[in-house]
């Protein structure tokens, strides 16, 4: 199935409103989370995966995501003059991580769309598309998982989460049974941000995907759905009723996951990364403590 020639997409032309006035020029997957972008979380996902080609799908005023993948010699230049060898080797592992390209959506007609732009880059094989709003610890191999559980059954896979039945609104929801493969459920519907009452379960759809090119071919006759946009959604809904493909499967993810794509979110993900670090975690914790017990 091709999987050691895979490739990532990640989806970066949002405009990113719930975070303006701070989104107004600088792009949403900039935003630092600790001293990251939150984008760069995403691509050593990628990487750590196995995964070294990634094509980053861009829009209007995302000219910083591509400069933060580039080279600064300048900048290289004086931390090596200064002796910084520590900032110098955070500075450029950005630029060495994998080789990344960058295509413009054009217009935001939602994420179906923005997965379609990357035909011509991924081709006919499998691919792997990841959001940069959730964010997955790097200690628990999420996507790794996926690839797997993909190259045995050739299903398109999903990453799901179990959320409160009063957030799944927030959330694309999963319908799913037992699955044939270990570790796996079949998925048997999907609904795009449904009312409460009307959840097949609260199993939300997290941002993590592993598709084949097929879906291409979906995508490119999926009629706007929900919110005018063309929905992922709505092409994954067609491959799980397909009774004759290998439908969708879901990988049922119970590690630790950070939202960035809220701002009270984004907070507490500064705060749990922060503080599982061997540099800031010693002076966070006990000042966390006294700081909640002053509240």
């Amino acid at each position: 199935m091709g999987m050691k020639t895979i490739k990532a997409v990640i989806p970066a032309a949002g405009l990113g409103t719930r975070f303006l006035p701070a989104t107004k020029a600088m792009p949403k997957e900039m935003l630092p989370v600790v001293d990251k972008p939150a984008i760069q979380y995403v691509v050593e996902e990628a990487v750590t995966a196995g995964i070294d080609d990634i094509l980053v799908i861009i829009g209007r005023n995302k000219n910083a995501i591509t400069d933060h993948f580039d080279s600064v010699p300048e900048l290289e230049v004086k931390l090596q003059q200064k002796g910084d060898h520590g900032r110098l080797q955070r500075v450029t592992k950005s630029s060495d991580l994998a080789d990344i390209h960058f295509l413009r959506q054009g217009e935001p007609k939602g994420l179906g769309h923005a997965v379609l732009r990357a035909r011509t880059h991924v081709g006919d094989s499998s691919f792997a598309v990841l959001l940069g709003d959730d964010l997955i610890d790097e200690r628990d191999p999420l996507l790794t998982e996926m690839i797997a559980a993909h190259e045995r059954t050739g299903a398109a896979v999903i990453a799901l989460m179990e959320v409160d039945p009063s957030a799944i609104h927030l959330y694309g929801a999963a319908a799913v049974e037992a699955g044939d493969d270990e570790g796996t459920v079949k998925v048997t519907g999907l609904v795009e941000k449904p009312a409460t009452e009307d959840a097949p379960s609260n199993l939300a759809v997290i941002g993590r995907y592993v598709l084949p090119p097929s879906v291409f071919e979906i995508l490119e006759r999926t009629e706007p759905g929900k919110g005018g946009e063309i929905q992922l959604t709505d092409a994954l809904q067609e491959l799980a009723a397909d009774a004759e493909g290998p439908g969708v499967v879901g990988v049922i993810f119970r590690g630790r996951r950070y939202d960035t794509g809220d701002r009270a979110d984004y907070i507490k993900a500064i705060v749990q990364l922060a503080v599982d670090r061997d540099d800031l975690g010693p002076e966070l914790r006990p000042w966390l403590k006294d700081f909640a017990e002053r509240l």
